[in-house]
């Protein structure tokens, strides 16, 4: 078995270790919640008057927790309220939009995950519709129309594992292929979703930026 974006392998107990997986399982590894803190900061620096920022979350996803902790700790370090909304369902996701201007959330971070991911182009509509600045794992919501991005390539991971798949079916054992981890993490920015949402973008931030889509 080769997976394609597990988030942390070792936690969720896929593998017994990064270097020697064991077993009949191996694959690509993200560690997306360990940037949900990054994801806080960078968006913090558009809207640096809120003492309010949400971050949307799947209960049923267990690396949820493991980035609620990462998040949990950013916000402390900033004076942030952090607000805790959740959705696993296509109605859930329109109440929890709905709930952010009740708790007067100045910002948003959308959790990197399989549900999510799958709704991408809504939950950028969603988040326009609300005139709320958003922040995501992948650069591909923001290409969308999302306000910024942080994380690792996602197409990278899938066409990693196909390289892995092709390896076990040359010969090698899963067991012996240590999990690849992401080495390069890219800023995203969309310049007109911010402009859209009457945001000033910082020099410094821009000059930071991997992408900048006009």
């Amino acid at each position: 078995m080769v997976f394609s974006a597990a988030d942390d392998p070792v936690r969720v107990g896929l593998v017994d270790s990064l270097s020697r997986p064991g077993g009949n399982v191996t694959g690509m590894g993200l560690f997306n919640s360990e940037l949900g803190g990054k994801r806080l900061e960078l968006v913090h620096q558009l809207v640096p008057a809120s003492k309010i920022i949400a971050l949307l979350t799947n209960p049923s996803n267990p690396s949820g927790e493991l980035e609620l902790r990462e998040v949990r700790a950013a916000a402390k370090l900033l004076n942030i309220d952090l607000q805790v909304v959740k959705a696993s369902t296509d109605q859930e996701l329109l109440g929890a939009f709905e709930e952010l201007p009740r708790i007067r959330a100045g910002a948003v971070i959308v959790s990197g995950e399989p549900f999510f991911d799958s709704r991408r182009a809504i939950i950028v509509e969603l988040a326009a519709r609300h005139a709320i600045p958003a922040s995501y794992s992948w650069r591909e919501s923001v290409v969308l129309g999302g306000l910024l991005s942080y994380g690792t390539s996602i197409t990278d991971s899938y066409r990693n594992a196909g390289v892995y798949c092709s390896r076990i079916l040359k010969g090698e054992k899963p067991a012996d292929l240590p999990v690849m981890q992401p080495t390069k993490f890219d800023l995203v920015i969309n310049q007109k979703t911010a402009k859209a949402l009457g945001l000033d973008l910082p020099p410094s931030l821009l000059a930071r930026a991997d992408e900048v889509i006009e």
